[in-house]
């Protein structure tokens, strides 16, 4: 049975729709490895104005950003600067915004390491989770790979007790906790919805 003429038609313009899509989503996963591939790079110069942190945080919260590595404030304070675009004013939010990669100065880590880090998850994703969980055999070039991934998976859980400890809110805390991995819960709860920012705020700074 041969199809009419619009079923024809109907199928010629259906098809070629989700070509852009998928096109849009690769340029923009590959834009966002790019970025952070010079991020890892070149972090930052250090010399960015800690004015908007000292806005939004507590002196000991403050003494906790002030541990952070150069780059990771510079990358912290982009964070807070595409939140407060979006019109987020959420004191929480914008706390951990700051602090959410507060958890790496357990391990600070080389430029060379980021990298690796980079790489390793775009391309090696479950090697990453491998060595990030710590069961890895014994040898100084294995251990010194956890070490790196350790940091890469765990600093959340880290920068949230450092937080904890420090005086920030329980929904600050918690959203240090969870800005990095774990699916979103299917509600319509506060957390739920600055978590997603703070995720996508991420992803763009």
């Amino acid at each position: 049975m041969r199809a009419s003429p619009t079923t024809r038609s109907s199928r010629a313009t259906q098809a070629p729709q989700a070509a852009p899509v998928v096109k849009t989503l690769r340029f923009s996963r590959l834009a966002y490895r790019a970025r952070q591939f010079w991020q890892a790079i070149w972090p930052g110069s250090g010399e960015e104005e800690p004015g908007p942190a000292k806005k939004n945080l507590t002196p000991p919260l403050m003494g906790l950003f002030y541990r952070m590595q150069p780059g990771d404030q510079a990358h912290a304070l982009r964070v807070l600067e595409r939140l407060q675009a979006g019109g987020y004013s959420q004191p929480d939010l914008l706390a951990a915004a700051l602090l959410h990669d507060v958890g790496k100065v357990r391990r600070p880590l080389k430029v060379w390491e980021r990298v690796i880090i980079v790489l390793g998850q775009d391309y090696f994703p479950q090697a990453g989770r491998w060595f990030g969980s710590g069961q890895v055999g014994g040898g100084r070039l294995s251990s010194h790979l956890w070490g790196i991934f350790e940091v890469a998976q765990r600093h959340p859980e880290w920068g949230a007790e450092l937080a904890r400890q420090a005086g920030a809110s329980p929904l600050a805390v918690e959203l240090i906790r969870h800005h990095q991995q774990g699916a979103l819960p299917e509600d319509h709860s506060t957390e739920t919805r600055l978590l997603q920012a703070l995720r996508a705020a991420d992803d763009d700074a």
